[in-house]
């Protein structure tokens, strides 16, 4: 499918988006914002049995299914393996039927399927940026995915 998605900056959607975690795996959460213009959309969501890769994921995935037409999108995280997997390792993966160079069998496959089916229906641009590092949208989403954790537990 081809990419198309409109240039004009306006027609930008930002997405931020975190994972966490309690215990590694553990109970997790996810948090994402969509912000297109002025108006902000924010996503939370729960499992019980998962990790803070799965997680970071899981913000993505949620708030690229909201969108209901290609976008422009960008993407600002602060997991660089989602960064990386998405912009250097999943040809690779795909080509090698979705082995590591380590000839393992890819870590959390069927969301890497997800994001790369998602990736075709959108133009996006992928931007790590450092956590816990006071970017205020970073923050929201680490706050969701903790809040989404904690409504889960009953805290």
């Amino acid at each position: 499918m081809d990419k198309k998605a409109s240039t004009k900056p306006a027609d930008i959607v930002e997405i931020f988006a975190d994972g966490a975690c309690s215990g590694n795996p553990g109970p997790g959460g996810y948090g994402a914002i969509l912000k297109y213009g002025q108006n902000i959309k924010e996503l939370s969501g729960y499992e019980t049995d998962t990790t803070n890769n799965r997680m970071e994921m899981m913000a993505v995935i949620e708030a690229l299914r909201q969108l209901k037409r290609p976008c422009k999108v960008t993407v600002v995280t602060d997991s660089q393996y989602l960064v990386k997997g998405m912009t250097k390792w999943v040809q690779g993966w795909i080509r090698k039927n979705w082995m590591t160079s380590q000839k393992k069998p890819v870590l959390n496959r069927g969301l890497w399927e997800e994001l790369v089916r998602l990736n075709k229906t959108h133009s996006i641009e992928w931007k790590w940026i450092k956590g816990h590092n006071g970017h205020a949208y970073n923050e929201r989403c680490d706050q969701l995915a903790k809040d989404a954790i904690k409504k889960a537990l009953g805290n």
